[in-house]
């Protein structure tokens, strides 16, 4: 490796030990001779399991929920050490007893179901043991590939099912006994094995297996190569290719920090050679890489989970998503201009640019993702789609040598595929239990009661209670989501968060739909991974940038103030997720609300056609905050206001010879 290299990108090794710091699912042992086989034998076994029951059909719930976890709990005690500092070159004595116990446990329900599904009355005293078993071994797995956080919650609720009685206020409930408990979490479709796995043994392991896929024909790279030969030439170049990447990527990825890495890796030194600080190079990268999640079609496998909880199809949760995430990344591109021309940043030199005809020839890697929309669109079951995106995925592989999937890259992307799924696989049981305890006590129905009484006491105004009740949200789906996984965060954030915004809707009748409330909650618990003070995005940034980590989330927040306003936006008018809408008024929404993001960052950052002093910035942010709403008269208002603000700025800088354009040609 040159040396110019070393100073442009991390070595794999390099990024390997930094997903690892920031990242559990990445602290897998380093397994070698025979027990390194049988595990790949296992991963191998995994994919196909899911590959033929989702194409030939899937079993019955619990036989299918119940291999699936059975695989996930033996890989991850096979593979992921009890400490975070653990040995990683051999397999723990005790991690063999826990897989085998895994084995028993989720082999229980193959073995004995016609037995299980005729019973009647509670468990007996074996089914005790296995249910608690069950319980017990699901939660350490999540401690060891997703963290503590999500176990800490789930403790809390099981011993808040226990102890009802003794819970204050409305707290309290009758109380589950033992075998109650134990029933509903491992012998029911209403813990454990509940819809959330559900989702993670069908549609998400699917689809996490089409991004290993995409990958091994190069597609990460060639990622960055289009966004170079995009925007590597512009003012501020580096900053705007690690937001047209981290798009890209993460939208197949799912992980905030595993984007971070992989992206940041490149583009991070670049900003920094380029004259970026560091907190903003790192807050960048941090933001555009969170905002993958939210950007369609896959949006980090969230999406799928949202097609069961909100009950609406796959295809319109895709559409809905479309203008938010178009804004949220608009925003992120707009400040990083304004902040390149703020301090006359350049973008990459012209040798460090990849041939844009070149690029433009692999084009075609992209159509595998289009491909999967169209085969939904056309009625296909979200699983066979995935499967045929798997079989394009392959097809146009073909078409040149060096994306072409060989044998070699097969065997590593069913193994990769059936890897990265585990975390999901251990983070929808355990979420399961959560959601369980909360159907079995009416512990959304009270919060959501609570709460909107708590923002009754300060208004009885609707749309200040609605607005109350939102913030209120917010914040519990902001704190849920630290330190959680996508899917995670939206399980519990969905159970726990959104309640509170449909008891509103059942009072007040104000209009709001399921899949708002649904995008709500979800967009909120995403922010979480750049919200100070866990902001696990920002932190891995800064592993790469050197910078300060909770500055780096300040600034990655600020970046991503599209995240944080378009909720509310889209709560007061669902139009904006093309809900009850029409093309004219999507058109109209889009170009305000866009216009509304060059405002916003205007104000943000200090700086439009010059340096703006605090008075301007504040009109600029009221003029921001005017376009984006998207109602009519306001954003009429606001966009006679914008172009006065232009005219203003152009008038005083004339013949000063430091105009620049907005977001014009430079961009």
């Amino acid at each position: 490796m040159t040396e110019e290299k070393k100073l442009t990108q991390l070595s794999e090794q390099e990024q390997q030990e930094l997903m690892a710091k920031y990242d559990s699912e990445s602290r897998t042992r380093q397994l070698t001779g025979l027990m390194s086989k049988v595990v790949i034998v296992l991963l191998l076994a995994f994919s196909i399991f899911q590959l033929y029951t989702g194409y030939f059909g899937e079993l019955t719930a619990y036989l299918q929920r119940t291999i699936h976890l059975g695989f996930a709990l033996v890989l991850i005690f096979l593979l992921f050490p009890a400490r975070k500092k653990g040995n990683r070159k051999t397999i723990a004595w005790y991690d063999y007893i826990l897989a085998l116990l895994s084995v028993i446990v989720c082999g229980y329900w193959p073995v004995f179901y016609e037995t299980l599904v005729q019973k009647i009355g509670g468990i007996n005293q074996t089914q005790l043991i296995i249910g608690g078993l069950a319980i017990i071994l699901v939660m350490e797995a999540t401690r060891r590939v997703v963290g503590l956080p999500l176990v800490i919650v789930a403790a809390a609720f099981l011993t808040y099912a226990y102890f009802g009685p003794y819970m204050p206020g409305f707290l309290a409930h009758r109380g589950i006994d033992i075998n109650q408990l134990v029933e509903a979490m491992f012998f029911t479709t209403e813990g454990i094995l509940g819809t959330p796995l559900q989702v993670s043994s069908t549609f998400i392991f699917l689809f996490i297996l089409f991004g290993a896929f995409l990958m091994q024909t190069g597609i990460g790279n060639y990622f960055n190569d289009l966004a170079l030969s995009i925007a590597g030439r512009r003012v501020g170049g580096p900053a705007k290719v690690a937001v047209f990447t981290s798009a890209l990527q993460g939208t197949i990825s799912g992980s905030s920090v595993a984007n971070v890495v992989q992206s940041g890796s490149y583009t991070i030194p670049i900003m920094k050679r380029l004259g970026y600080h560091k907190n903003f190079a790192g807050a960048v990268e941090a933001a555009a890489s969170t905002g993958g999640q939210i950007m369609p079609p896959v949006m980090g496998a969230a999406a799928f989970l949202m097609v069961e909880f909100a009950g609406v199809p796959y295809i319109q949760i895709v559409l809905a998503a479309i203008i938010p995430a178009l804004l949220y990344f608009s925003g992120i591109w707009i400040m990083v201009h304004l902040e390149a021309k703020k301090q006359g940043l350049s973008g990459v030199s012209n040798e460090d640019i990849p041939n844009k005809k070149e690029v433009l020839k692999g084009l075609y890697l992209l159509t595998p993702i289009l491909a999967i929309v169209v085969f939904i669109y056309m009625g296909y079951s979200i699983s066979r789609a995935a499967i045929y995106g798997i079989v394009f995925t392959l097809i146009v592989s073909l078409f040149r040598k060096d994306t072409r999937i060989t044998l070699p890259k097969l065997f590593k992307a069913l193994t990769d595929g059936a890897r990265s799924a585990l975390g999901v696989a251990a983070a929808t049981a355990c979420a399961g239990m959560i959601v369980g305890v909360i159907s079995r006590t009416g512990l959304g129905l009270k919060l959501g009661n609570e709460i909107v009484g708590l923002a009754n006491q300060i208004t009885e105004t609707p749309m200040l209670l609605l607005l109350l009740t939102l913030f209120f949200t917010m914040i519990t789906s902001i704190i849920i989501g630290m330190g959680s996984p996508t899917t995670a965060n939206y399980i519990i954030t969905s159970t726990i968060a959104l309640p509170v915004i449909m008891t509103l809707e059942a009072q007040f009748n104000m209009g709001i739909p399921v899949l708002a409330a649904h995008m709500f909650v979800f967009y909120f618990g995403i922010v979480a991974d750049i919200t100070p003070p866990v902001a696990l995005a920002a932190f891995a940034a800064t592993g790469i940038s050197g910078g300060e980590p909770i500055r780096t989330g300040f600034n990655a927040s600020r970046l991503a103030i599209a995240a944080f306003i378009i909720p509310y936006m889209f709560m007061f008018n669902p139009a904006m997720l093309m809900i009850d809408t029409n093309v004219w008024e999507i058109i109209w929404i889009g170009i305000t609300a866009l216009t509304g993001m060059v405002a916003l960052g205007g104000g943000l950052i200090g700086y439009w056609y010059k340096k703006l002093n605090w008075v301007e910035r504040i009109i600029s942010l009221i003029i921001g905050l005017m376009l984006v709403y998207p109602g009519g008269f306001v954003s009429a208002a606001g966009l006679g206001l914008f172009f006065a603000m232009i005219a203003y700025q152009f008038i005083i800088n004339k013949g000063k010879g430091t105009g620049a354009d907005v977001e014009g040609a430079s961009v």
